[in-house]
């Protein structure tokens, strides 16, 4: 199977990251965005806009707070799905697998990192429930301000999320809507993939 060129290489989460390496040059915004699709308990799909902040060896990772409607969808199923676009370069990858939650050091060290309003904004809203006003909002994040510091710790209801994959595939746009894809798959995470090169 010929996956020379952008497809090369034998370790899908490399090649993940060498592409998003390249967005990074030529997006105008959010070059890490992703499109995390989730399920509720009847199956109705909910899909959003979230920023992936990590590729790992076996995994990707975003944070959000635990209480939000794809926070407890996750929770609820332990499943999830994402696509990446980028306009630029004419490729997508789409990520289905497994969800565990990330709340130990790496989520500390990441919420740490994050600036003092971001920070802030974590206790202060009650991410998904309904909102009288945005005042409202904003008073609450100006109590919090005073309440947790200039260095409030992660809430415990904000944390991360590592989805591990049993299927990539990887898409590039080709002449005569002809597009390149390769889809890598596996039975279970920590089994060897299959790589296959499917019709556009």
């Amino acid at each position: 199977m010929d996956r020379s060129g952008i497809f090369a290489g034998e370790d899908p989460f490399a090649l993940a990251r060498a592409w998003l390496a390249e967005a990074e040059k030529t997006e105008p915004n959010d070059p890490n965005a992703i499109a995390l699709a989730t399920v509720d308990p009847e199956g109705l799909p909910n899909v959003r806009m979230v920023l992936l902040k990590e590729i790992e060896a076996d995994a990707f990772v975003f944070y959000t707070n635990y209480g939000s409607t794809k926070g407890q969808e996750i929770d609820s199923s332990g499943k999830a799905a994402f696509v990446m676009h980028w306009k630029t370069l004419r490729r997508q990858i789409r990520v289905r697998g497994l969800v565990s939650r990330e709340e130990g050091a790496q989520a500390d060290e990441y919420f740490a990192s994050r600036s003092l309003k971001s920070r802030l904004g974590a206790w202060a809203s009650q991410q998904s429930q309904p909102l009288s006003s945005r005042e409202a909002l904003m008073a609450e994040a100006a109590k919090v301000a005073v309440t947790k510091g200039p260095n409030p710790p992660r809430p415990p209801h904000w944390g991360g999320f590592r989805i591990r994959p049993v299927e990539i595939e990887f898409w590039a746009d080709g002449a005569f809507r002809l597009h390149d894809r390769f889809r890598w798959s596996r039975v279970s995470v920590g089994e060897n993939w299959l790589v296959q090169r499917l019709n556009p």
